[in-house]
């Protein structure tokens, strides 16, 4: 049977991925619509390849370029932020939510306000808008299916079972390129040594969180609202070979793991083709060559990212749409040569303390004021600091 797929993000990683899963399998599906920031030609060229019916940019000024590259095609083309969620809300059987950033959160909105399935990949949604967006799941009989390797293999290790025999939800972590490094070394890292990533291949912002071990805070507040099992039961651990790719262990004492290569392809397939399992063409594990799996705890002396996320959860509110906001500037600072790695983590702090009077957004439009305002924040208190 044939299903239908908008993928909201087409041009980034997961959209690649997802593509080429589609690609290797196309009697299975029907491409409606494709987005992208701009990429214009690259959006194009994809648009007319899987035969889509709209094909939009989130830059209106890319339109132009888009409708050219377009030709006489007779795929529609669309451009702006109401075309997203416009192109969002289309009566699919899939939706690929893999646009970066808060941009992406009025999209993946229109998605759950029709009452869709969701492959989630923007993280903003649930880090930024989780109440929100959790909510509006709910109200509207949506489904939310989760694309980030961990929170998929979570999702794997829970089919069938029953979240209140959950002891602990174990979200594994890398531990980036960074791991084993002093704290003078890591005062010292350059952009270079932090994007190098020694298991995925992503790119410089979110290799960036995986080196500050970030990405696993943020990880933390999503799978808080994904498996509301309580913040007690969410722990994390280093796993260096990111093979296990999360763990789940039952009151019987029994723990589920998910184990596969680091593919996004394997998450993207586990939700494409949800609730059956599809062809990937990857290399099958093999555990003989990899030899060991090694596992230690996070150090939150040199590593404190993962403590900040456990803190703005019980906090609630707004500090994990704050904490989301800052890291987004402190990164952006980092790698622009601005600020020391280690001084990412304290302006994320710095810029908690400051904000702590935010009230609890109720709406998107409330998540999006939040996310502003913590922006110019940390904006203010990174143009009070020298790079020190």
């Amino acid at each position: 049977m044939t299903r239908s797929l908008t993928v909201l993000g087409a041009t980034g990683s997961i959209g690649a991925s997802t593509l080429d899963l589609v690609r290797r399998n196309r009697g299975a599906w029907r491409v409606e619509a494709l987005t992208a920031h701009c990429s214009a030609a690259e959006l194009a060229a994809l648009a007319i390849e899987f035969d889509a019916k709209l094909a939009v940019v989130g830059d209106e000024g890319c339109l132009p370029e888009l409708r050219a590259a377009l030709g006489n095609s007779g795929i529609e083309a669309a451009g702006g932020a109401k075309a997203l969620a416009e192109a969002a809300a289309r009566p699919v059987d899939m939706t690929v939510a893999a646009i970066v950033g808060c941009a992406g959160l009025a999209p993946v909105m229109a998605a759950v306000e029709r009452g869709g399935t969701i492959a989630l990949a923007n993280k903003e949604a649930l880090v930024s808008a989780g109440e929100v967006l959790m909510q509006a799941v709910a109200r509207h009989g949506a489904t939310l299916l989760p694309t980030d390797s961990e929170h998929n293999a979570i999702f794997q290790c829970l089919a069938g079972n029953r979240l209140s025999d959950v002891v602990r939800i174990t979200l594994t972590a890398s531990g980036g390129p960074l791991r084993t490094w002093s704290a003078e070394r890591l005062h010292a890292a350059t952009p270079a040594e932090a994007i190098a990533h020694p298991n995925w291949s992503m790119g410089a912002k979110i290799s960036v969180d995986s080196a500050t071990m970030m990405n696993k805070g943020l990880e933390y507040i999503e799978a808080y609202h994904l498996f509301p099992v309580g913040l007690e039961k969410l722990a994390i651990v280093v796993h260096p070979q990111s093979v296990i790719h999360s763990m789940v262990e039952f009151r019987d004492r029994s723990t589920l793991a998910q184990l596969g290569p680091s593919d996004m392809r394997v998450p993207i397939a586990s939700c494409l083709a949800w609730p059956q399992r599809m062809e990937t063409q990857l290399p099958a594990l093999d555990l003989a060559a990899i030899g060991q799996l090694t596992f230690e705890a996070p150090n939150e002396a040199l590593f404190p990212a993962t403590r900040l996320a456990r803190e703005a959860i019980a906090a609630g509110g707004a500090a994990p749409a704050i904490l989301n906001a800052a890291n987004e500037v402190a990164v952006a600072a980092f790698l622009a040569g601005q600020i020391r790695f280690t001084r990412i983590a304290a302006l994320v702090e710095e810029t908690l303390a400051r904000s702590n009077d935010a009230p609890p957004p109720t709406s998107l439009d409330e998540v999006l004021a939040v996310d502003q305002s913590a922006r110019r924040q940390a904006m203010s208190l990174l143009e009070n600091s020298a790079l020190v």
